[in-house]
């Protein structure tokens, strides 16, 4: 399907959550793939794994208990059309990669409790694709990064940062493979 035109690189940027972020409201990054991407040569990404980082505040320290004012999620997609201000279900085509982290929630007796701290168990989409044949490619010029807090607004005085960190190749594709990747993309925008 894809040979490789170079090593795997790294590709980051970081979302923030103002503080008092109010539940629902999506914060947006663009990651501009025009210099990867190239229709004319059939040059496209090969996503290999994406790798999430949560920090809050300006020391860039993990304190999640004060991430948020209550308990709650935070929710963080890649897709490779842009879902505006929306999150997108996990059957969405355009969808590359997501994540959420978990902030509190109730103790045995039913307490709400601000201190357990842990992944989302209900989001189960792979993060780590592989190598060539089995990572995701992407043949569109940007990826779309939406970061949102649910069940509580983001708390205190500080920042809330969420890194996303895609390692990635560029890959020559043959034409049949640019054109289903094409095509698959393209019926996804409509």
């Amino acid at each position: 399907m894809a040979t490789s035109k170079t090593a795997s690189f790294w590709l980051t940027d970081v979302v923030t959550l103002p503080t008092s972020n109010p539940s629902g409201t999506v914060q947006q990054a663009t990651i501009d793939l025009g210099a990867y991407v190239d229709v004319g040569d059939q040059q496209a990404l090969s996503i290999e794994s994406v790798d999430w980082i949560f920090q809050r505040g300006s020391a860039f320290g993990s304190d999640f208990t004060n991430m948020l004012v209550s308990p709650g999620a935070i929710e963080c997609q890649v897709a490779d059309l842009n879902p505006g201000a929306n999150m997108l279900r996990a059957d969405d085509n355009t969808l590359v990669a997501s994540a959420s982290l978990n902030i509190g929630g109730t103790d045995l007796a039913g307490v709400l409790v601000n201190n357990n701290i842990g992944t989302f168990a209900a989001d189960m989409y792979p993060d780590v694709f592989g190598k060539l044949d089995q990572a995701r490619t992407v043949v569109n010029d940007n990826l779309y990064v939406n970061v949102a807090n649910f069940a509580a607004a983001t708390g205190g005085t500080h920042e809330v940062y969420v890194t996303v960190r895609i390692k990635c190749r560029i890959v020559k594709l043959n034409t049949k493979d640019w054109m289903a990747i094409a095509i698959q993309s393209t019926a996804a925008d409509n």
